[in-house]
């Protein structure tokens, strides 16, 4: 919700606009030598940018040298600062961020977006910058489509497109872009992008760079090949995960050929951290080097094993079920529980389990089903002194504790492959076969509750509004079938917020002007992208896209005014300034609920229908509680 419309009203009312606000859905820039390898006409399309540029103090800390912005840039200058650029970082991020800075800082772009090709997955993850620093990730699959980053990758040209679109953010600010290919030698690694609407008169630049670019990732790559001379891990003698990585995609190969089912076991040994802490790390290394002693001596000859992360172990079984690989995991199990350790007794692990191709074909999601069984297996502990070994055809998608599980996997992998949660879940709405009306609200809060948890304060939101939205629209007489509507309108009236980054979502202070436009678009973000494709939901569009529209016009995303703003989202408005007013937030207290009432007195016939708030107001005494 937001406060902004009546801050002039009154001193009590003024306190709490800016507290809406943040509340509001918020979490709210010479020498002419020449030189036999500079591209013709260089110097002169570098010598032209000088006037096109602002200094960006966010990324003051990613330079080695202030850059003087009144000054004509050289193009010596250029060099000797992007040879420092290569000299002094260590890490391709490291380097990305500072390319980034040029391209803001004295090419004035938009955003930068760096592409690096996953063989394994056939794509291209991207990390996007945009011009005030927020991060995003997308991901392009390389299969034959229009897309322009395939085509800049394919056949190794530059490609020039008029809008940002193709990269399905729907929070980044659209501009022209150049699309240019990393090569490196005979190989293509990756694409850089650049958000520029100048991008002829700055194009040789960006090549220039791009080249620099992916001949320091491929040095870098051939450095750690150099140093990678062992796939055993050091501890315990299992294959490391870059090895276990290379077999899993073997079997998988394997598989595909003689179409026969491969799973994949990952064992986390329990309490590691707290055994680290009260007895030292040679008491969890002596714990980590026995749990791979005892499975190396229970597996089968074909079977791999490899120590996964820091405290897990993970095993490949080839022509293995679900079945199988369950009783193979009960014995180890059972096998390291009778493993008695001075000081901290038997050996407890989480134990998941998923098979290729019944779990999914996509080798990826493979481990993600199995990591995510995993966490489930350490969210129901043990039974009978036994550890409970779920596989990941044993769960319901919606279920809890599946759902915060697959949350924690995902949040820690995101990064590295890809893949969002955020997309995932609503991907996995938009395929689940809706049975009934029952079936449909179980999913329906399932999914509000995952948005929901995305930030503490706000825990419990959505079902909260709901409640006091039906309240409301009974006291109104309103026939059952709409009261059912704005029900599950309200459950749903944030869902937008899946598409917000989290560190505009969690801000605990005041929204940037440029934050707050992107949080603005929170409702038209749930209509469209996550409403409009399910047909069943249509009736619900006008709830989630104008619950923050104004009586008096002020509101968003389309300033409608009075009754042109549909009665259910008027009535949802009101139900979700008033669970914001009492609900604590990191930067105040929960209201009572005459101070809440008294606020929307306040903002009656300016921010709310004024018969709505007097409605609530009768009602809200029994709808009280301090959160």
């Amino acid at each position: 919700m937001d406060f902004n419309n009546f801050h002039n009203l009154k001193n009590m009312a003024e306190n709490v606009s800016s507290d809406a606000k943040l509340d509001a859905d918020s979490k709210g820039k010479d020498s002419k030598q020449s030189n036999p390898i500079i591209p013709s006409g260089l110097i002169s399309k570098i010598n032209s940018i000088n006037s096109r540029t602002t200094a960006n103090k966010m990324y003051a800390g990613y330079n080695t040298k202030n850059w003087r912005i009144s000054e004509n840039i050289d193009y010596q200058e250029v060099i000797k600062f992007i040879n420092e650029i290569m000299q002094g970082k260590e890490t391709q991020g490291e380097l990305f961020y500072s390319l980034h800075n040029i391209f803001t800082n004295k090419l004035n772009s938009s955003f930068s977006a760096f592409g690096l090709y996953c063989e394994q997955s056939n794509c291209i993850n991207f990390k996007i910058i945009d011009k005030i620093g927020s991060t995003f990730t997308s991901r392009v699959l390389i299969n034959g489509s229009e897309n322009p980053v395939e085509k800049a990758f394919t056949t190794r040209t530059c490609q020039f497109v008029s809008s940002s679109s193709f990269l399905n953010v729907h929070y980044l600010n659209d501009s022209a872009a150049a699309i240019l290919p990393l090569c490196s030698i005979d190989d293509c690694i990756g694409v850089m992008i650049v958000g520029d609407n100048n991008y002829e008169s700055s194009c040789e630049i960006y090549k220039l760079m791009a080249r620099y670019l992916a001949l320091f990732i491929q040095n870098k790559d051939l450095s750690t090949k150099v140093l990678m001379n062992t796939d055993t891990d050091s501890l315990t003698g299992l294959n490391n995960h870059r090895k276990f990585q290379e077999i899993l995609a073997g079997e998988i190969d394997k598989a595909k050929r003689t179409e026969t089912q491969t799973s994949i076991v990952i064992f986390d040994i329990n309490n590691i951290s707290q055994i680290n802490k009260d007895f030292g790390a040679a008491k969890g290394d002596e714990i980590i080097k026995l749990v791979a002693d005892k499975i190396k001596q229970g597996i089968r000859n074909n079977d791999s094993a490899a120590r996964y992360g820091g405290d897990e172990v993970a095993i490949v079984l080839p022509e293995t079920n679900s079945a199988e690989a369950k009783y193979l995991a009960e014995y180890l199990t059972y096998s390291l529980s009778c493993c008695l350790v001075d000081d901290v007794g038997p050996i407890k692990v989480s134990v998941g389990i998923a098979t290729y191709p019944n779990s999914t074909q996509d080798l990826e999601k493979l481990l993600i089903l199995a990591e995510q069984a995993m966490y489930i297996s350490k969210s129901k502990g043990y039974k009978n002194g036994m550890s409970t070994i779920v596989c990941s055809d044993d769960f319901d998608f919606w279920d809890d504790t599946a759902l915060s599980s697959f949350a924690s996997v995902i949040a820690k992998r995101h990064a590295s492959i890809g893949i969002n949660f955020d997309e995932e879940l609503v991907n996995k709405f938009h395929s689940e076969e809706i049975i009934n009306q029952g079936h449909l609200i179980e999913v329906v809060t399932s999914l509000a509750s995952a948005i929901d948890a995305k930030d503490e304060y706000t825990k419990g939101h959505s079902s909260s509004v709901s409640r006091y939205s039906e309240a409301l629209a009974r006291a109104l007489n309103l026939p059952e079938k709409d009261v059912e509507r704005i029900k599950l309108g309200a459950l749903l009236h944030d869902i937008g917020k899946i598409g917000i980054p989290e560190h505009v979502l969690k801000k605990p202070s005041k929204l940037t002007d440029e934050e707050w436009e992107i949080m603005k678009q929170h409702p038209t973000i749930g209509a469209e992208k996550v409403l409009l494709p399910n047909e069943s939901l249509h009736d619900l569009i006008p709830i989630v896209k104008y619950h923050h529209e104004h009586w008096d016009g002020s509101g968003y995303p389309e300033k409608l005014k009075g009754e042109d703003i549909p009665l259910a989202a008027r009535i949802v408005s009101v139900a979700d300034a008033y669970h914001a007013l009492i609900s604590d937030r990191p930067y105040r207290k929960g209201m009572s609920n005459e101070k809440a009432c008294e606020i929307l007195r306040v903002g009656a016939g300016i921010q709310w229908d004024k018969n709505l708030v007097r409605e609530f107001i009768n009602i809200s005494e029994s709808l009280y509680t301090k959160i």
